[in-house]
């Protein structure tokens, strides 16, 4: 079962911050700069937390991990936006390569 979770990070290197943002395009959908909505598996939560464990550095940078509920239920509803919408992930496919 999929749960929707926000991931915000602060990342105060350039090279870096870019492959946190490429490694997260991997999992999800970019909805604002830093910003991510993607819908995990307890074990693609727990991938995801071991790469970002590797890329950041762990006294400067930071990584929030907010889980918003299950896709299936109050995770799809529970992030609202204003102005430009947002690209519903239901209309893109992807292949995740491990």
């Amino acid at each position: 079962m999929r749960s929707i979770y926000l991931v915000a990070y602060d990342v105060t290197e350039n090279k870096r911050r870019t492959k946190i943002f490429k490694k997260l395009k991997g999992y999800g959908e970019s909805v604002q700069y830093s910003l991510f909505r993607c819908a995990l598996t307890p074990g693609e939560r727990l991938r995801l937390r071991s790469e970002m464990w590797e890329l950041i550095n762990h006294a400067t940078d930071r990584v929030l991990l907010v889980d918003l509920g299950p896709d299936e239920g109050r995770g799809r509803s529970a992030l609202e936006s204003w102005g430009k919408p947002l690209e519903d992930p239901a209309n893109h496919t992807g292949i995740l390569i491990v």
